[in-house]
């Protein structure tokens, strides 16, 4: 592992790692192939108490979370993961990797010995992952679970079965990343009085007892007789074996045999592993859960195996990313987002049936909301409508390779009667349309609609501006040509183009500046001839929707996103009427605060989109096709309106 400078940014880091221990923490840096100083724009904020590690794994940048010391339990998880994901907004994958307790049954076909690795994995039932301590009492006797925990993101799935099928092949990388790990820090290996390296413990100090049969007092179980164990076939090598399935979490830790066997029994689940963390990470991280087994869960427990079982299950999360392709990864939803929307369908209290009706309400809206973001169908303005020589049509095409409509967006062709009335009907607005130079920014959490609000107000102005050029753009974390002040500037200078043909003078000097189009463009160049175009017409408007969602938000003039709009606000044109989306993130809002006042920025607060949510929820509800299977009567509908009218809180 080599040490390099810090990145540039912390929107580069997409893996999010969480290790609750510091021997955890110790096997998760030890497995980096880079490990990275901190990132050159990352301020902490005072509330995030959370220690990071950064560096690379293959081709991801992974950030490494861990807990306070001598802090463990699921609250204390769903605290680091939400400092996390708000410090880092571009992690797309989450892992909670660390040490767990086997719920061995050789009988039953779980053969788990010290060392391997248990892997969470959805079984129909169960999203990989069950609470065992959130249960209420059954009249009369026992318990019934109670709540819900999220399975992984279907790309996590995805990237899991191909791994699967590897090992099945005889191909894990395990055992050959141990190897890796003692070579380079050959003192992990190493033990010391009452401190295990991280190193296998050998099969004569890994014993399975019986159930029934207690700890004899003594140093380990040097006292603990063999016919308590129970027979085990032998195994033909040392090497960690994994094991897919069911893991009972909660904020106690089990040492005691009976206790183990009824968490099994109560959650009515084929759990194969008992820890402490995972509970509290499924609903606000959504992430795969990898435990290296350091114990039984039994009064026998001791930390032998603690160290190697940290490095066997870190060892395993490098072979797991190294199974998902970079370009995949920068096209799945950020975790931050799926945890939100999952939130919505957190602690219902309704009956199994209209739960499962909601449940594929939310997975309806959740794939809108995704289309909404993604571009699923090519638009192409035809340049033969233009009265336009060759020449002229070549210099366009060249200018909106290689594609010519990233200015589209799926969220313009919504029709939810009514959206947005509640700020183009507002003195914001009018002031924002009528006034010269003009500037307002409009912030709110994920998921409250902004980017139909920008296509409202987009539709809007198309409809009331005459012959003044409206230009847009839609940054969109599912498209590369939609992330960089680069991709937008050329956007609208194509705009421009079939707006205002007069523009093509300015055109057809960038096209020879880069020796008729052989030269590559640059940022520079785009934004000098875009003021130029501007200075050609009386006014123009400027809708950009989620600056959060561009790569290149930040950084000087010609390079970066925020130091072009104070350049464009501050050109001696002053015909610009601009407005922007985005969320309320700390670089931005600092940025905008350099040049904006106060009246220039505008939360999107619930209170006044209920009338949007309302439109949509019953859109959705009462004309998706899928839902029209269900026949859903008025009453049920209704009731299921209400109920996401009250979870949704303004998303």
């Amino acid at each position: 592992m080599t040490t390099l400078n810090a990145l540039e940014s912390r929107d580069l880091y997409t893996v999010g790692w969480i290790a609750a221990l510091p021997i955890e923490l110790a096997a998760a840096t030890a497995m980096l192939d880079e490990e990275h100083k901190k990132p050159l724009d990352f301020a902490q904020p005072p509330s995030d108490k959370n220690s990071y590690t950064w560096g690379r794994i293959g081709e991801h940048n992974v950030v490494v979370a861990s807990l306070p010391a001598g802090v463990y339990g699921t609250t204390s998880a769903t605290t680091t993961a939400s400092h996390m994901l708000s410090s880092f907004p571009q992690i797309r994958v989450g892992l909670m990797v660390g040490i767990g307790a086997a719920i061995a049954r050789p009988e039953r076909g779980h053969d788990i010995r010290l060392g391997d690795v248990v892997v969470s994995q959805p079984d129909g039932r169960s999203g990989g992952v069950v609470q065992y301590d959130l249960r209420k009492a059954k009249e009369g006797h026992g318990f019934e679970r109670k709540g819900i925990l999220n399975m992984p993101p279907e790309a996590l799935l995805k990237a899991l079965a191909k791994l699967q099928a590897q090992h099945e092949m005889g191909l894990s990388k395990i055992p050959e990343l141990l190897k890796e790990m003692v070579k380079r820090k050959p003192q992990m290996a190493k033990s010391k009085p009452g401190k295990p390296g991280y190193a296998y413990q050998g099969k004569e100090n890994d014993r399975l007892f019986k159930a029934i049969y207690p700890h004899i007092d003594g140093f380990e179980c040097s006292n603990c007789d063999t016919e308590g164990e129970l027979a085990r076939d032998n195994r033909d090598s040392n090497e960690p074996e994994v094991h897919y399935g069911i893991i009972a979490s909660g904020n106690t830790l089990v040492k005691d045999a009976a206790i183990r066997d009824s968490i099994v029994k109560e959650t009515g689940e084929e759990c194969i592993c008992v820890e402490m963390e995972a509970a509290g990470l499924m609903n606000s991280f959504p992430c795969l859960v990898i435990r290296g087994i350091c114990d039984y869960a039994d009064s026998h427990k001791n930390d032998r195996w603690q160290r190697y079982a940290a490095a066997t299950a870190a060892a395993y999360a490098k072979d797991f990313l190294g199974v998902v392709p970079g370009e995949d990864l920068q096209k799945m939803r950020k975790a931050a987002e799926i945890a939100e929307i999952a939130e919505i369908v957190k602690d219902s209290q309704f009956t199994s049936s209209i739960l499962q009706i909601l449940l594929i309400t939310m997975r309806v809206v959740a794939k809108d909301i995704t289309n909404i973001h993604s571009t699923t169908e090519e638009t192409r303005s035809s340049v033969d409508r233009l009265h336009l020589d060759y020449h002229q049509r070549e210099i366009i095409k060249w200018l909106s390779a290689p594609d010519p409509s990233t200015n589209y967006n799926k969220a313009l062709e919504q029709r939810y009667e009514g959206s947005g009335l509640w700020f183009l009907e507002s003195d914001a607005f009018a002031k924002w349309k009528t006034r010269r130079n003009s500037f307002l920014w409009l912030h709110g959490i994920p998921g409250c609609g902004k980017t139909i609000l920008s296509s409202a107000i987009i539709k809007n102005l198309d409809s009331n501006l005459a012959s003044q050029p409206l230009l847009y753009f839609y940054f969109d974390f599912n498209d590369s040509n939609k992330q960089t002040l680069k991709s937008m500037l050329s956007s609208l200078i194509s705009q421009f183009c079939y707006k205002r043909v007069e523009t093509l003078q300015q055109l057809d000097s960038l096209f020879s500046s880069c020796e008729d189009g052989r030269r590559q463009l640059t940022s520079e160049s785009l934004c000098k001839t875009l003021l130029d175009m501007i200075g050609q017409v009386k006014e123009v408007w400027l809708v950009l929707d989620a600056l959060d969602e561009c790569s290149t938000r930040k950084g000087k003039s010609t390079e970066g996103l925020l130091s072009w709009i104070r350049e464009v606000l501050h050109s001696e044109q002053r015909n610009v009427h601009l407005l922007m989306t985005s969320r309320p993130e700390q670089d931005i809002e600092s940025g905008i605060m350099e040049f904006a006042h106060n009246d220039d920025i505008m939360p999107i607060q619930s209170s006044l989109i209920g009338d949007d949510i309302r439109a949509y929820i019953r859109t959705r509800v009462r004309e998706d096709n899928g839902l029209k299977r269900w026949r859903l009567q008025p009453e049920i509908q209704n009731e299921i309106e209400t109920w996401l009218m009250e979870k949704a809180d303004g998303m």
